[in-house]
């Protein structure tokens, strides 16, 4: 059974590879803006589905893995900064405050009509810093490419108090508990391969 990663994250492609199953990337190439007055949490769901979906219309027979995350303080949705200026603002906003890194996971097979899904969320309780501290970080870890602007595996955990979470992979951007309970389901057990 092949098995896709709808994703052209470098991150989620590093995550899976933990499992040690095979399987290919193809990037989905998808509209990731949100609808009037989504919520994060549906937004999350939304494009993870939307990305394992268009992804398995390519690839028939297969098990593709779709995976979205936003970030989520005071119910607006933060994407990807994108650049040193918006990452170092994003942060500074989330100085003393608790914000929720909501991941969304979704298994297709196309012809199902109904994808396995799962919703994982993090909570990131930030200490307070200034701006210098967050352009210090942006500096170093170069975030612009994750929501919310911090990546949890390299120094982002300097900017926190902690966390609270189910499933530690999940901010990371793959919640790789909930995965392998939607790849049994699928039919496919990463402890039997």
């Amino acid at each position: 059974m092949q098995i896709v990663l709808a994703s052209s994250s470098r991150y989620r492609r590093e995550l899976l590879e933990r499992f040690g199953l095979p399987f290919v990337v193809d990037p989905p190439a998808i509209d990731e803006s949100p609808l009037a007055d989504e919520a994060p949490a549906k937004l999350a769901l939304r494009l993870a589905v939307a990305k394992a979906r268009t992804v398995a219309r390519r690839h028939p027979a297969a098990i593709v893995v779709g995976s979205d995350q936003v970030a989520n303080c005071d119910g607006r949705v933060l994407g990807k900064p994108g650049d040193v200026e918006h990452a170092v603002r994003q942060l500074v906003g989330f100085s003393g405050r608790h914000v929720e890194f909501l991941t969304g996971l979704a298994v297709v097979r196309d012809g199902e009509e109904r994808p396995r899904t799962h919703l994982d969320v993090t909570t990131a309780r930030f200490r307070r810093f200034g701006e210098r501290e967050a352009a210090r970080y942006v500096r170093h870890d170069r975030p612009l490419d994750c929501a919310g602007g911090i990546r949890f595996e390299g120094l982002g955990p300097l900017l926190l108090a902690g966390v609270d979470t189910e499933d530690p992979s999940a901010a990371l951007g793959l919640p790789l508990i909930a995965l392998g309970e939607l790849l049994r389901r699928a039919g496919v057990d990463p402890l039997a391969m």
